[in-house]
């Protein structure tokens, strides 16, 4: 009989330890896991909860809320969307991918943040370049750009994903529109953004910002970096613009899809059994054939730790009209332009049980036994470190 189907939870308690022994962590990715380990579970604490009508007592743990936690996005994702669907104009949206060779993505496991730094900046720099030259649209542009590092594999595979309206505001301040059905040339973006990110790069590395272990450490030297990035002047770097979305409600369905999307979801795990650990993939190469890969525990654990970004980066940016400091006037002048009235912004109530009742007409409050009595808090249950080592021994 096969087992059950494992969480990225299960797998962290029973393989997390030996993992955490046998590799000099960072704090943070140490955190990553232990966070991990604890959601909902009696090390962070919790509540025991009494129904008013039939007497039934359970306990509710507290999530861990981390950003890498599998389990603790949906509602996050859901205030986040509700905040942006405010700010949705009504024009053709396009979705473009800038995506980094696989050279610099070496060069990025050492130097997560000063790479994605760089990718931020040049793509950034690249949209609105492109955008308000008059060759092209000749307008300023907003969007907000995602950084995704994983490939369906597990693998390092930086790239960001970028959400645009399809216009901007021209100089004399009237709305431009794209053509319809495109947004700007992929040859044009392609080449402009390998030369600023490549310039970029140079730059970091004679500012001593970089750092090389291993088979990379000759790179610390300058004649052989430069070496190295020769081949990628001359390479085609993949960006690629999806088709347009249909309009704001698939932008909306898009968003609940990738912007707190994470490494690998408990539902594409499969099994954990014999130190092994199985999940389902998506083979891009071949037709996006769906395959099953299994990996040992403590390389399924290096993979998924590949994807822990460093404290404090920010993976969700805006930018152009976007920006945050200019983003409410910006938008109103879109708005006006564009004869469309202003929207409010969505309230999203405070209390995670009212805003799941908000999202899915589900009253977590409501005793799951009689289904009438209103299940109210009469305890409260201090985070309990010890639990971690009682976990331990009997696993």
């Amino acid at each position: 009989m096969p087992g059950p189907t494992p969480e990225l939870a299960s797998i962290f308690r029973q393989h997390g330890p030996a993992y955490r022994r046998t590799h000099a962590l960072p704090l943070h990715q140490h955190r990553l896991m232990r966070a991990i380990e604890d959601c909902r579970t009696a090390a962070l604490g919790g509540a025991v909860e009494w129904c008013d009508q039939c007497g039934h007592t359970r306990i509710v743990y507290r999530s861990c809320r981390n950003r890498h936690c599998p389990k603790c996005q949906g509602l996050a994702r859901e205030r986040w969307i509700r905040q942006r669907t405010a700010e949705l104009l009504p024009v053709e949206y396009f979705h473009v991918v800038f995506t980094v060779p696989e050279p610099i993505a070496r060069i990025a496991f050492y130097n997560k943040e000063a790479i994605y730094s760089i990718l931020f900046r040049t793509v950034a720099a690249t949209l609105l370049a492109i955008a308000r030259d008059p060759k092209h649209l000749g307008a300023t542009i907003g969007f907000f750009a995602v950084l995704h590092s994983w490939g369906q594999n597990l693998l390092l595979h930086p790239h960001l994903h970028c959400v645009v309206p399809g216009g901007g505001l021209a100089p004399d301040g009237t709305w431009k529109a794209c053509r319809p059905g495109f947004f700007l040339p992929v040859r044009v973006l392609s080449r402009l953004f390998r030369r600023l990110f490549l310039e970029a790069l140079a730059q970091a590395h004679a500012d001593g910002q970089l750092r090389f272990y291993g088979e990379l450490e000759p790179l610390r030297d300058s004649a052989v970096f430069a070496q190295y990035l020769e081949p990628l002047h001359k390479a085609e770097w993949v960006v690629y613009a999806k088709p347009p979305f249909g309009g704001p409600p698939q932008v909306i369905e898009y968003l609940g899809r990738y912007t707190h999307r994470v490494a690998l979801s408990n539902q594409r795990l499969v099994a954990l059994e014999g130190g092994q650990v199985t999940f389902r993939w998506k083979d891009y190469r071949h037709s996006q054939t769906q395959k099953v890969m299994t990996l040992s525990a403590q390389e399924f654990i290096r993979r998924f730790l590949l994807h822990a970004l460093p404290p404090g980066f920010q993976r969700i940016r805006y930018y152009g009209l976007l920006a945050h400091c200019r983003r409410a006037a910006n938008l109103q002048r879109c708005r006006q332009q564009l004869a469309a009235p202003m929207a409010d912004l969505l309230p999203c109530p405070r209390d995670y049980r009212d805003f799941y009742a908000a999202l899915t007409g589900r009253n977590l409050r409501l005793c799951p036994e009689c289904g009438m009595g209103i299940m109210a808090r009469i305890e409260l249950l201090p985070p309990c470190p010890a639990w971690r080592e009682v976990r331990m021994d009997s696993s």
